[in-house]
């Protein structure tokens, strides 16, 4: 049913529901628009409603050919609205569940066109804070670039800002997706231009391999290695990708690529991509020890942000929990986070390391025993029997010690005695 938004527009038919509004098909003066009508809730907030009246002027003038542009700004009554270009196309999450990887030609065109917008945003003094597949749409009537890749353009400027209030998030918060985010948000500094660059690698990793660097598990475990671990290399990708890749998912802000050098140079190693197929390799295996045994991390165990799994059903998706707090994960998977920052002793949790590293597809596994040779098996089998009968040995000694003063007196030093059942 059609609805009034403001006086000049009209929403006719439902895109789209995320966590923080509906996007809707509409009309205006000018033809057909995309509106994002946000949730009443966030509509009540008036110190909401008013950064968003201050964010009106610097989205309305983004204004690029990979931007989708934001036409107006509507706050009317009960009514947040954000008026945007329509794009007749897809997300590039949905072509990623379809293909789960992509072509290094066709990735890499869409990771250009994407951080040509970053470049534009950064001009404007505007951080996007929230680049992921989700957030990318597909231009589907545009032309075809390098390796069939239809137009890429960034969508949803503002949103994770305008969420991002004094008043919703403390210093001891963090808005955003977790596989996404870049160490120096986990480590509470302000959002700076080198985290869109940050997401942006990572969604070029994943098109590339299929998987996040560091996703996987509960997010406060994706938090932690984020700023603890090395990113894993992809077998088979050209070695120049590849460093690009190292550089723009460095640890430190200041060693990344800054937008428009890093458009510039995907678009340089275009040409030698022509005619690579997609990788062929295995996502790691999903086995995390920070999860264990409980599947959560020290960093996370203050706030749970899925609800328990019950036997039988699907795992929650990778990082789909709500922008706003107590909404439920839903199909468009606008997946923002608010948890609390992992203190730094529950940060540095373990020795600095590389992540789970992918392989080829049919390659064994260093190390792992379902692919040990027999040879390795049964000297592992001796070792864990030595490493059992010393165990067993030592349990006999500690039990004649500990049974040793059997006149009722106290219990000897570093003997600790077990406190009788009942009162």
């Amino acid at each position: 049913m059609a609805r009034k938004i403001g006086s000049r527009y009209t929403a006719h038919q439902i895109l789209g529901r995320g966590s923080a509004g509906t996007v809707w098909l509409g009309e205006g003066p000018e033809g057909a628009v995309a509106i994002k009508l946000l949730r009443e809730d966030l509509a009540s907030d008036q110190e909401l409603v008013g950064r968003f009246v201050q964010e009106r002027a610097a989205l309305l003038s983004l204004d690029h050919p990979h931007v989708v542009g934001v036409r107006d700004l509507v706050v009317d009554g009960n009514d947040l609205a954000l008026v945007m270009d329509l794009v007749r196309g897809t997300d590039l999450r949905t072509r990623l569940e379809r293909e789960r990887r992509l072509a290094p030609e066709a990735a890499v065109a869409i990771a250009a066109d994407v951080a040509d917008a970053l470049a534009a945003a950064h001009a404007a003094r505007i951080v996007h804070r929230d680049v992921k597949p989700e957030n990318v749409l597909l231009d589907m009537q545009g032309a075809l670039g390098p390796g069939g890749a239809h137009p890429a353009l960034l969508t949803d400027f503002g949103i994770a800002r305008l969420v991002d209030s004094p008043r919703t998030t403390r210093t001891t918060k963090v808005i955003g997706t977790p596989d996404y985010l870049a160490p120096e948000i986990i480590e509470g500094l302000p959002p700076r231009a080198s985290v869109d660059v940050y997401a942006l690698a990572t969604v070029l990793y994943e098109l590339l391999a299929g998987f996040t660097p560091f996703g996987g598990g509960h997010p406060g475990a994706v938090l932690r290695r984020h700023v603890t671990e090395s990113v894993a290399p992809l077998p088979g990708i050209p070695d120049e990708l590849w460093q690009l890749l190292l550089q723009c998912l460095a640890k430190a802000p200041a060693s990344r690529l800054r937008a428009p050098e890093l458009a510039a140079r995907l678009r340089e190693m275009l040409p030698g991509l022509a005619g690579i197929p997609p990788l062929d390799i295995d996502e790691p295996d999903g086995d995390h020890p920070e999860d264990e045994p409980d599947g959560t991390s020290p960093g996370a165990r203050e706030e749970t942000l899925y609800p328990p799994v019950a036997p039988g059903d699907a795992t929650p998706p990778r990082g789909a929990v709500p922008l706003v707090q107590g909404a439920a994960p839903d199909s468009n998977r606008e997946t923002h986070t608010s948890m609390r920052v992992p203190g730094p002793d529950e940060l540095a949790g373990g020795a600095h390391g590389t992540a789970r590293a992918p392989r080829v597809t049919g390659e064994r596994r260093a190390g792992s025993a379902r692919h040990a040779s027999p040879a390795a098996v049964r000297r592992r089998r001796i070792k864990l029997g030595a490493a059992a009968a010393a165990v067993a040995l030592a349990a006999g000694v500690a039990g004649v010690l500990a049974s040793g003063d059997d006149d009722g007196g106290d219990a000897k030093p570093g003997v600790h005695q077990s406190e009788p059942d009942g009162p």
